[in-house]
């Protein structure tokens, strides 16, 4: 027999005995929400007045005719195809795709009065500001108006030993004596002091150099010199690889202690450091949910090679702190490497070497294939593609200053119909790439057509000996093994493995995981703790967790469980209908509403503050 969600094409099978209407799954959800009012239980009422993919409520038009059932204005389009007068645009216009124009409630915002540094951290010295900070300096004051804890126990403290957030950790009681004096854990504390589970920090002096350009760009320098005096592009393979070592420039930086071979002599590039990308699962860098938190959480899966967000190259050279905090590694990323977005020669490869001789990566990749308008109009992301000598001058320049290998990550092209990457890769090759990643679409398609395998297949025999990674509606292992089927040497995961990280196990074992609600609780626990740890465990810290956790729960949403399905595998491009779950919970994940999103949050971070807001940034408007 078939089911009711096989008639209408695009939509996931699911097994009869679960599915269910809109108005009994949001009844389902109310009936087990704690403290519901009863005015709210309506679902029909919740579901008209509230926007699904928005989370705020949406004012009722007073021109709506019951009768219908359609708002006047588009009543009359419907009758009469009259133009309609113009809305009130605040009120009518309904945002599409991105919010672009969200409100961002900074986390810092969530607590009236903050401590002072020196009194949470207890230095033995004063505060720099002496009074004029603008900071707390009374702890009684301050816990006057503190929110109270969310629960008993600490991971930081659990975990080290020590909780550096001291009283305004929202778990303080876990830590602090009766004096309000921060406890520590000896046994933990010792074995953990040495060790630095995040690397790559911007450096205080370094930033003030930048903000100051007085950073020396010595290789930079070298090669852009070679483009304004116009060389041929063949020319520029060796700009920055001079075989006379004799008349090599001197360091560009004072060394400490015995000056070695590599002070001195310029790397060639057989001699640079190689890496095996060959048969990897690679997890695509993802910016906002690709944070260090949910990479760990994949390596945990089993993700082989992991990749910082994107980021701007001129905001590194300027020294933001926002900017540099993508590029920071854990300790569990084995395999890391950063991915820079920049349109000019001279920015990418000043880059290039500052990432070279500050941070520790396994190499560097260049964005050339972002489609969104802010990247793509500049000339950066997917406009590289169309701007070959530019895109050829930044590569040759990163990988003349580079001692780590270069890689690139390209779309089909940028109008639907007309692919040009077979035409790039050859080219590529020339210019010096170890690694191409290809994502199976155009820009003007972005995600509403499948990927192109078969193409991507076309490209990785132009590719080699090079290695070419595919990218493109990968979901389960069994669309994996159709993706090793053709010619690539590796795989890159991006929307799989945001909607299912378990992505990576379910392809080295080669099964299907039906994994339990109570499973996917324990995976967003582990987020959780990992974002208190990166991101604190103070009230700014636990909210900026849970908006990065508010994010990634739009995709997770999109998640049906094995065993719920007619047909295995989930298709990505397949949306789910209403269904009711083997338990609450699963029900509860399979919500597209944000505010039983923020319940889930709840769950694990306590309760949101009272001026807490949040809009997704991607509306999940293909579904209904």
């Amino acid at each position: 027999m078939e089911s009711a969600a096989e008639v209408e094409k695009g939509i996931a099978p699911i097994k009869e005995q679960f599915l269910t209407t809109k108005e009994k799954f949001h009844a389902l959800l109310d009936s087990g929400r704690p403290g519901q009012k009863s005015e709210d239980a309506d679902p029909e009422q919740k579901s008209e007045d509230a926007d699904p993919d928005s989370g705020e409520p949406e004012q009722k038009s007073e021109d709506a005719d019951p009768d219908s059932g359609e708002p006047e204005q588009k009543r009359i389009r419907l009758d009469s195809g009259g133009a309609p007068e113009e809305p009130d645009k605040k009120e009518k216009k309904r945002m599409r795709g991105q919010n672009k124009s969200r409100p961002r409630m900074k986390p810092q915002s969530y607590e009236g009065r903050r401590l002072c540094p020196s009194i949470i951290q207890e230095r033995d010295t004063k505060c720099f500001f002496g009074d004029k900070c603008r900071f707390l300096h009374d702890v009684s004051e301050y816990m006057r108006s503190k929110a109270e804890d969310l629960g008993e126990q600490c991971y930081l403290f659990n975990t080290f030993g020590k909780c550096q957030y001291g009283v305004s950790c929202r778990f303080a009681k876990a830590h602090t004596s009766a004096e309000m004096k921060n406890l520590v854990n000896a046994d933990l504390y010792k074995p953990c002091g040495d060790r630095e589970p995040v690397r790559n920090h911007l450096d205080k002096d370094l930033q003030r150099r930048l903000r100051k350009k007085q950073v020396s760009f010595a290789g930079a320098e070298a090669f852009l010199k070679t483009i304004s005096r116009g060389k041929k592009p063949e020319e520029l393979r060796d700009a920055g690889h001079p075989q006379d070592t004799q008349e090599s420039a001197a360091p560009p930086v004072k060394t400490v202690g015995p000056i070695t071979d590599a002070d001195i002599i310029k790397l060639r590039p057989c001699e640079k450091k190689q890496v095996d990308f060959r048969d990897k699962l690679y997890l695509a860098p993802l910016t906002t949910c690709g944070n260090l938190p949910f990479r760990r959480v994949c390596k945990r899966f089993g993700a082989d090679v992991t990749c910082g967000e994107m980021a701007m190259c001129t905001n590194l050279l300027q020294g933001q702190a926002s900017e540099w905090a993508l590029l920071k590694r854990h300790a569990s990323e084995d395999l890391f490497g950063v991915q820079l977005e920049g349109c000019f020669p001279d920015t990418m490869t000043r880059c290039a070497e500052l990432l070279n001789q500050n941070i520790d990566v396994d190499f560097v990749d260049i964005n050339s294939g972002c489609p969104i308008d802010l990247v793509y109009k500049k000339g950066g992301g997917c406009g590289l593609m169309t701007r070959t000598t530019k895109f050829e001058q930044i590569v040759r320049g990163m990988n003349s200053v580079l001692d780590v290998p270069l890689t690139v990550k390209i779309r089909t092209g940028v109008q639907q119909n007309c692919n040009v990457a077979h035409k790039l890769i050859p080219e590529m090759k020339k210019w010096g790439v170890s690694l191409i990643t290809l994502h199976g679409r155009s820009r003007e398609q972005r995600y509403t057509k499948s990927a192109d395998w078969d193409y991507i297949d076309t490209c990785a025999k132009l590719a080699a000996p090079v290695p070419l990674f595919g990218n493109g509606d990968i979901l389960s292992y069994e669309d994996a093994m159709k993706a090793r089927e053709t010619g690539v040497s590796g795989i890159m995961l991006a929307r799989g493995a945001l909607i299912k990280p378990w992505l990576f196990t379910e392809i080295k074992e080669s099964r299907h995981w039906d994994i339990s609600s109570g499973e996917r609780l324990d995976v967003l626990r582990d987020f959780s703790n990992f974002g208190l740890e990166h991101w604190g465990s103070d009230t700014q810290g636990v909210e900026k967790t849970r908006s990065f956790l508010l994010e990634w729960l739009s995709f997770l949403c999109r998640y049906i469980p094995v065993g719920l399905l007619e047909r295995v595998p989930q298709k990505i491009n397949e949306r789910p209908p209403f269904y009711m779950g083997r338990d609450y919970l699963e029900s509860l994940m399979a919500s597209q509403h944000v505010g039983d999103w923020i319940q889930i949050s709840e769950m694990l971070l306590g309760p949101v503050p009272k001026n807490f807001s949040f809009l997704p940034k991607h509306k999940a408007n293909a579904y209904k």
